[in-house]
């Protein structure tokens, strides 16, 4: 048995030409709502300087789509439970055609914040009925894994491309061209879906619970706003009552699925040890990830001096990394049982977190590259592998509500990554950076080192050169600390979960 997750299926039937194409037609969906997430941002200078948004505005515009995707997922999938995936799956793609469309000339910013909100509703239903679908069309374990290593290839190239798109379209063309490019190919999963993608539903599924909708988006809206407003602003009132208010929407709707005949979000799955263990390594290391990467992107350019494209640069080891490691994991699964091949995963990418103490004031960028490639390699089979073990160990039926919990998880994990790394790190950094600086500097430019780093780079610019270079040297040197905390704390996330995985997946 190579997953002691499953049944063995070596006799099951192996996918023909079609749905290897039909894999490569729902690819192309989930790399374009990657990039989604991603390419706006190089569009914004534009966007204000022809829409003129207000400050708050221009925040609505950048994250509303990644709100609603996150608020919807769980209902996206249960609903393609009930009235079919594929159905699921064109109906968002029409409507995220549509939306890109109406969104490259929008004319007013309430109009573009409005679709990209319909773009974050209809976005939530790629994920989880493309990977819904592969459960159907790929029986085999093998080329099973495999197919969800192309899926989760699909969106990691999405977001890797998503900037350099963006750029080579805002080089020659008006910033609405960044919403255009996803039109032909949701034109093209139309026109091919319904011949190359098979349909399934779940024949006794009832009615679709709108109140537990309701609750389910309040509570997802509240928590991400919540948790984004902390890894922003810090801790203040309002982001507290967010969380707040979540937690007890997400009990309220939790208590209501268990009165229900046909809950939207089904409980008893969490049951199934098999289920429980893959999602809680799945959201445990999105949590390690994304928290520790913030501190990353910051390091290669405020420590280590490159500029944007070359920090940039500095970034694709590890994203080609992942998609190796991707490609790879489904292939080592067959040789390792699923508890023991994501426990060394974990902990090669344990190691790599670690590496990054050998990073300080005189690291070399190989130091690091080498680190984030480890983390990486890891770190892909644990989504690959993981994600399979999520969808299979669930009953056919609801593998569309089992897909949307393990995006859920994603999201959530992701945002309490970064809000929770964020405000501690820099927590760090304040009281290592207030230990050293030199004494008499003006109070307005240790209020802006101590906010940031970049506030610590611009504070020293306007510094006279030596008082300048001490203040530089004294922020530099908090924030290496405050990664290379941050890189233990996830590190030791990582050991948490290859323990958990270790016990739980083990052949009983």
């Amino acid at each position: 048995m190579n997953m002691t997750t499953s049944t063995p299926d070596e006799a099951a039937p192996l996918a023909g030409r079609r749905e290897w194409i039909g894999l490569a037609l729902i690819a192309l969906p989930c790399a374009v709502y990657a990039m989604d997430l991603t390419v706006l941002n190089l569009a914004l200078p534009a966007i204000s300087a022809e829409l003129q948004p207000t400050p708050s505005q221009l925040l609505w515009i950048v994250d509303i789509y990644g709100f609603l995707v996150a608020g919807f997922l769980i209902t996206m999938g249960t609903l393609g439970d009930r009235i079919g995936r594929r159905r699921l799956l064109l109906i968002g793609a029409a409507a995220f055609a549509a939306a890109s469309a109406l969104a490259a000339f929008a004319r007013s910013s309430e109009a573009l914040i409005a679709l990209r909100a319909l773009l974050g509703v209809a976005g939530a239903t790629l994920a989880p009925s493309t990977l819904s679908l592969i459960r159907n069309m790929f029986h085999h374990e093998r080329q099973r894994q495999f197919a969800i290593g192309i899926w989760i290839t699909a969106f990691s190239v999405g977001s890797a491309i998503g900037p350099l798109a963006g750029g080579l379209l805002l080089q020659w063309f008006h910033w609405g061209s960044v919403f255009l490019a996803a039109v032909p190919v949701m034109l093209l999963l139309l026109l091919l879906g319904p011949t190359l993608l098979p349909e399934y539903r779940d024949p006794h599924a009832g009615r679709l619970d709108l109140a537990s909708v309701a609750m389910s988006l309040s509570a997802v809206l509240a928590l991400i706003w919540g948790l984004k407003q902390l890894a922003e602003a810090g801790a203040n009132g309002p982001a507290f009552a967010a969380i707040a208010g979540g937690v007890l929407m997400a009990a309220a709707f939790v208590r209501r699925q268990t009165r229900l005949d046909y809950p939207l979000l089904d409980l008893g799955l969490f049951g199934r040890a098999a289920f429980s263990a893959a999602l809680a390594t799945y959201a445990l290391s999105c949590l390690a990830m994304f928290g520790v990467y913030i501190f990353i992107t910051q390091y290669l350019q405020g420590v280590l001096g490159l500029s944007p494209l070359a920090a940039g640069l500095a970034t694709v080891p590890w994203a080609l990394s992942f998609v190796v490691g991707s490609l790879l994991a489904p292939r080592l699964a067959q040789r390792w049982p699923a508890h023991q091949l994501l426990a060394a995963a974990l902990l090669l990418a344990a190691g790599g977190f670690l590496l990054l103490l050998g990073s300080h004031d005189l690291a070399t960028l190989p130091v690091l590259i080498v680190a984030t490639v480890a983390m990486s390699l890891g770190m892909a089979p644990v989504f690959t592998i993981g994600t399979e073990i999520v969808v299979t160990s669930a009953p056919p039926e609801r593998a569309g509500a089992a897909s949307a919990m393990a995006e859920t998880a994603s999201e959530f994990s992701g945002a309490c990554g970064i809000a929770i790394f964020g405000s501690l790190g820099t927590l760090l950094y304040r009281e290592r950076l207030l230990a050293q600086l030199p004494a008499g500097l003006p109070a307005d430019s240790i209020a802006a080192a101590g906010a940031t780093l970049g506030g610590a780079l611009s504070a020293a610019a306007d510094l006279p050169d030596a008082a300048g270079k001490l203040l530089l040297q004294a922020a530099r040197l908090a924030f290496t600390d405050a990664l290379h905390a941050m890189a233990v704390t996830g590190a030791a996330l990582l050991l948490i979960a290859a323990v958990l995985v270790r016990r739980m997946l083990a052949p009983r």
